[in-house]
């Protein structure tokens, strides 16, 4: 499914619209020997005296960046966002959070940093969006629509028993009583971030059409966000499904296929032993992601 239309009929951005980037050579293996630098754009540099930083101070500083020996940025989530859990509830997957800048300051920063030799990553939540995003509001107000079906809807709450609730500070459930559509939602984490239908083909589409959107930019590669979460099945703690597992080798053949060189990233926050299934089968060099954390370890050091 090609998205038509975002709310109100306005047309969504295609990455025709927008400078070309120049493209970084392909060297399928570059990620192993990679210095990989997050930057917080919020906090690194503010190029209007506004009080935040922005995608233009980013680029003001590649060259300090290049300097100091690294070879790859990673951008957490920059997108259109309410900001209730620091941008991760993503309220448009192809437009850029004001404050930050817009996307042809973005295109404007990846061109840049290609000059210099340096790759970006960005962030991409697949598992859910804001409730603020507009395929939630349609879903929301039209179960009969075509967004109807595209997050997990119940008459009750007493589905996936099983499934941890993963903030127990803020949430006493993965369900939601949603009053407009009279029924309940899932979410994996906060209640206003509802959890996507994977088990919607359209809703696989559509994700993979946001992500050739920022590939086609010439984004270098993801770290997707909360990939242990996609499906949910009764009997399961609904992390680490095959069907998960399935979508991710999907999405691994779109970048090999139609993107030889860009990279993808794991932030599976699980056990070493469900961490690794991560990357896909061994047999034939992998065929998921190309990296991922490795959370027990990584506070350790």
């Amino acid at each position: 499914m090609t998205e038509p239309h975002r709310a109100e009929g306005v047309l969504l951005p295609d990455a025709g619209d927008f400078a070309p980037v120049r493209p970084m050579p392909v060297e399928p293996d570059w990620f192993k020997r990679a210095v990989f630098y997050e930057v917080l754009v919020r906090s690194f540099f503010d190029s209007n005296a506004d009080g935040t930083g922005d995608l233009r101070g980013l680029t003001e500083k590649l060259d300090y960046l290049k300097w100091l020996g690294v070879d790859c940025l990673w951008l957490p989530p920059f997108y259109a966002s309410p900001l209730r859990d620091g941008g991760y509830d993503i309220s448009d997957y192809r437009t850029v959070l004001p404050e930050f800048g817009s996307i042809d300051d973005f295109v404007v920063l990846l061109d840049a940093a290609h000059e210099r030799g340096l790759r970006v990553i960005i962030d991409l939540v697949m598992n859910h969006t804001s409730d603020a995003h507009p395929w939630f509001k349609a879903s929301r107000t039209d179960p009969a629509g075509p967004y109807g079906d595209f997050y997990m809807w119940a008459d009750d709450d007493r589905g996936y028993p099983d499934a941890r609730i993963i903030f127990v500070d803020t949430e006493t459930s993965n369900w939601t009583f949603d009053p407009v559509r009279g029924q309940y939602y899932w979410h994996r984490f906060f209640s206003h971030q509802p959890d996507l239908n994977y088990d919607n083909p359209l809703v696989q589409d559509a994700m993979l059409d946001s992500l050739r959107f920022w590939l086609d930019l010439g984004v270098d590669g993801f770290r997707l966000d909360a990939v242990p979460y996609l499906f949910a099945r009764e009997g399961t703690n609904c992390e680490n499904l095959p069907q998960t597992h399935d979508f991710l080798r999907l999405v691994r053949k779109v970048v090999d296929d139609e993107y030889p060189g860009r990279v993808l990233l794991a932030e599976a926050n699980q056990r070493p032993d469900d961490a690794v299934a991560y990357f896909g089968d061994p047999s034939v060099g992998g065929d998921e992601c190309h990296m991922a954390f490795h959370f027990p370890l990584m506070p350790r050091l």
